[in-house]
This record gives C-alpha cells, sequence and structure tokens, in this order.
C-alpha cells in the first residue's frame, strides 16, 4: 500500500509541475493569456507543497521523483499535445521508473 501511496504522490507532484510549468509556455510561445501565470504560480507553489509530503529526506525524494517526472511527462505529452510517444521515449521512460524504485525502495537499515 505504501509503493502505491508514494507513487500517486509523485504523479501528483509531477502534475502540478508541469501545468506550472506548461501554461507560462502557452504564454510565452503560443500568445496565450498573461492569466495563465496565476495558475501556473498556484500550480507550482501545490509543486513544492507535495514535495514535501514524501517520507524521506529531501535529496532522495528528489533523485527518486525524477524517474516518475519523465514518465508523467511522456503522458501530458501524449494526453495534453497529442504527440504518441515513440518506443524510444518508452524504453527511457522504463530505465528511469527502474532507477527511481532501485532509489526509492531499496532497504535500508537507516
Amino acid at each position: 500500500m505504501l509503493v502505491l501511496k508514494t507513487l500517486g504522490l509523485f504523479v501528483l507532484t509531477a502534475l502540478a509541475e508541469i501545468a506550472g510549468c506548461y501554461l507560462p509556455w502557452l504564454v510565452l510561445r503560443k500568445g496565450a493569456s498573461a492569466w495563465l501565470y496565476l495558475p501556473a504560480l498556484l500550480s507550482l507553489a501545490l509543486f513544492a507543497w507535495l514535495l514535501t509530503l514524501h517520507p524521506t529526506g529531501a535529496g532522495r525524494t528528489y533523485a527518486a521523483y525524477g524517474g516518475v517526472y519523465v514518465s508523467v511527462a511522456l503522458g501530458w505529452m501524449w494526453a495534453v499535445e497529442g504527440v504518441r510517444p515513440d518506443r524510444w521515449d518508452v524504453i527511457g521512460a522504463l530505465v528511469t521508473l527502474a532507477g527511481m524504485a532501485i532509489i526509492f525502495f531499496a532497504p535500508r537499515t537507516a
């Protein structure tokens, strides 16, 4: 259960970060309304807060989070931007998830 809770928290954290960065991208690259900076700011604040909810040290959390972020970013690319990941994207995501699992779920005594 802890594994599912942790992965779910990582996914929510990644979605908050991606949304917080994607909205300014829309303003700067696509000419969207500057009002999108407000939800972007809130989303990035949510992202920072969600990172504090993880049960281990910040450095290990950030390292493991990076693996999940890659996978969620590729899902965002497909769902929001309409660009389907290719096999190299999928292989890369699997490698980063394997690294994330090693970092975050390795049995440790300290």
